[in-house]
């Protein structure tokens, strides 16, 4: 069965020119052995789930693995995580997690014992990146290991600029960032189909507006051209939600009651056979491309608008395999 991956527009990222990521470990350029464990009876009731195996992707020279651990407890009484140690399939100790930084890598949901933790691995330019992975968890006096799981290391396709000029590339995988923490359940299943979504913002002087505030029209990004990010065709698009008012210290009311369908407002997916970037918050009523109309690289599609649940006018770009909002795996570019 083959992937096809979808570029929803707002804009896409070139990760390769990108900062690290907050809350990256470091892999050493000769990892130790990883200290073997003798397999305890009974195990611990913990479930150790990757929903989407990591694909390494370039940043700063470095390849990145950017992925999160789901874990849901099943017994009555599992002591809590203090440690995460990532291990290859060679039995390579590549980073641990400490209990100091799992306060700000691990995101508790509900009272049952679920949580998940956000792993962030960067591996030197000549270093290679394992084909597998087993994560350990220290738990009180002992333990538990989750299964291996694969990587991809396959050469990403690379993407032109979603707009033109100096833009901010705002809300990144760094762990202060909603999309990278932005685990979303939909369909039944957890996923965080945002983890690489970029939002991407205008500013002057430290603002990003000139005029009133409340006018969309005031924004600096309002109405600028969003750009194919590659040759393709578009498979979704949409074009009849209306501009919000832009939030200000009063407070912000969407233009239209929020719901699934119209959460991310106006939008445009292109499909690149190997995925599908999507760019959303496009501005209602002007110039857009429609599904079926092939488009060129650098060719205008749609305006920077400020739709669906918005707060400002920008541009949100991301990769996936799936053509919906919350549907489909995340994929770096």
């Amino acid at each position: 069965m083959s992937i096809r991956t979808f570029a929803i527009l707002c804009c896409a990222i070139a990760s390769a020119h990108a900062a690290m990521p907050q809350g990256c470990d470091d892999v050493p350029a000769s990892p130790p052995a990883a200290t073997p464990r003798q397999p305890v009876f009974p195990p611990a009731q913990l479930e150790i789930r990757t929903p989407q195996p990591p694909t390494a992707f370039p940043i700063e020279g470095r390849n990145v693995l950017l992925y999160e651990l789901h874990l849901h407890d099943y017994g009555a009484q599992t002591p809590p995580v203090r440690t995460v140690d990532i291990i290859s399939d060679q039995d390579k100790l590549l980073a641990s997690i400490s209990e100091a930084q799992l306060k700000s890598r691990m995101r508790q949901y509900g009272k049952d014992g679920t949580a998940v933790v956000f792993v962030c691995l960067a591996f030197d330019a000549g270093a290679v990146v394992p084909r597998g992975l087993r994560h350990r968890l220290l738990l009180g006096d002992g333990f538990a290991d989750g299964p291996l799981i694969g990587t991809q290391t396959s050469r990403l396709k690379t993407l032109g600029a979603p707009l033109a000029g100096d833009w901010t590339a705002d809300n990144g995988p760094g762990l202060d960032s909603h999309h990278r923490t932005g685990v979303f359940v939909a369909g039944g299943l957890a996923l965080n189909t945002r983890r690489y979504a970029i939002d991407w913002k205008k500013y002057r002087d430290g603002q990003s507006y000139q005029g009133d505030p409340r006018d969309a029209r005031s924004h600096l990004a309002y109405g600028a051209d969003v750009l194919a990010v590659a040759d393709g065709i578009v498979v979704a698009s949409r074009n009849d939600m209306p501009d919000n008012v832009p939030r200000t210290e009063a407070g912000f009311t969407p233009a239209v009651p929020m719901t699934m369908d119209n959460l991310a407002g106006n939008f445009i997916v292109i499909d690149l056979a190997m995925a599908s970037t999507r760019n959303t918050r496009t501005a209602a009523g002007q110039r857009q491309v429609k599904a079926g109309d092939r488009v060129r690289r650098g060719q205008p599609v749609a305006q920077v608008g400020i739709s669906g649940d918005a707060r400002v006018p920008h541009c949100i770009s991301r990769c996936r395999t799936a053509s919906t909002s919350w549907r489909g795996k995340a994929c770096p570019m």
